[in-house]
């Protein structure tokens, strides 16, 4: 089964929107990559002011491709240009072992 990578990002809320406009930004790049299956950016309704990235990918090995890519490093530029919007992160790993799908 796929494998899940989530990057929980905590984003002060006057940053919020310049957050969201990095990733409409570059939008399409992770799906040309080979095993991609899926992304979404969560935007919190809470006050934890986390968001998550999530990706899931048919291998380990295909995620690990994905972030050693050039376009990997090209959607992160700004990142190392204009500095990060968030103040932490940390990214979770995760195996599928149940999926339902609306049918």
């Amino acid at each position: 089964m796929s494998v899940v990578r989530i990057n929980a990002i905590t984003v002060p809320a006057e940053r919020a929107e310049e957050f969201e406009g990095r990733f409409a930004a570059r939008a399409g790049m992770v799906s040309k990559s080979p095993g991609f299956e899926a992304f979404e950016l969560l935007r919190p309704t809470d006050d934890r002011g986390v968001y998550l990235v999530y990706t899931r990918w048919r291998s380990d090995e295909d995620f690990q491709a994905w972030a050693a890519s050039p376009a990997f490093q090209h959607g992160h530029r700004q990142h190392s240009t204009q500095g990060p919007v968030g103040t932490d992160s940390s990214l979770w790993s995760f195996d599928v072992v149940q999926h339902e799908a609306a049918g």
